[in-house]
């Protein structure tokens, strides 16, 4: 059984929370700016614990279409992660990497999903990595899973796989970028279970 109540979280555990989310998102700007050869300044993230059934429209409108990078994980901790991107931030992004002209909106082809899958990568494993150092946890993550669709489709998949042990899930919103702003998300998505083995690891 949990001890953590989601409903009544109090500063503490959002002071943390949200450490977890500024170093995450830190050090996967860091492995992007490097993948793509470019400087990269990230905006300090908004971090929010929020129930599933509000995350589209924190994110975007339920019917805007994004590109979704989805993992499950395992080990000392259990649950999922998501990465979405809105799609003009994707087309930059794929931009950037194949060396196109970044205004280009061209649908994606086989080689851009590609290119997308491998950003992902470097992001989510990124992510995870700073996460496992601060809270000296292993955390074993699934091959990604990446798919481009309304915001409300992507997102009932963690709503329903995990729906069932909690109905929140941990907002991490970055902004990062240099001349263009690309807009990115995290979703972390413990069991509430590994809500208490991520506080204990931190001495809370």
């Amino acid at each position: 059984m949990s001890k953590v109540n989601l409903n009544e979280i109090d500063n503490k555990y959002y002071d943390v929370l949200r450490e977890i989310g500024n170093i995450g998102a830190g050090n996967a700007t860091t492995a992007l700016a490097q993948l793509l050869n470019m400087k990269l300044d990230m905006r300090v993230p908004k971090v929010e614990l929020l129930e599933f059934n509000k995350l589209a429209e924190t994110i975007c409108g339920e019917e805007d279409i994004v590109v979704g990078i989805y993992l499950f994980l395992e080990g000392d901790i259990n649950g999922s992660m998501m990465f979405m991107l809105e799609e003009q931030s994707s087309h930059i992004l794929v931009n950037h990497l194949m060396g196109r002209d970044t205004t280009n909106m061209e649908p994606f082809n086989e080689m851009d999903f590609s290119a997308l899958q491998e950003i992902g990568n470097i992001i989510t494993g990124a992510y995870l990595s700073s996460l496992s150092g601060l809270t000296g946890l292993y955390i074993n993550a699934s091959v990604p899973y990446l798919t481009v669709d309304m915001a409300g489709a992507i997102l009932s998949v963690p709503a329903i796989e995990f729906g069932k042990l909690g109905d929140r899930a941990l907002l991490i919103e970055t902004e990062f970028g240099d001349d263009i702003a690309i807009n990115g998300y995290f979703i972390l998505i413990p069991d509430m279970p590994s809500y208490d083995v991520i506080l204990k690891s931190l001495g809370i």
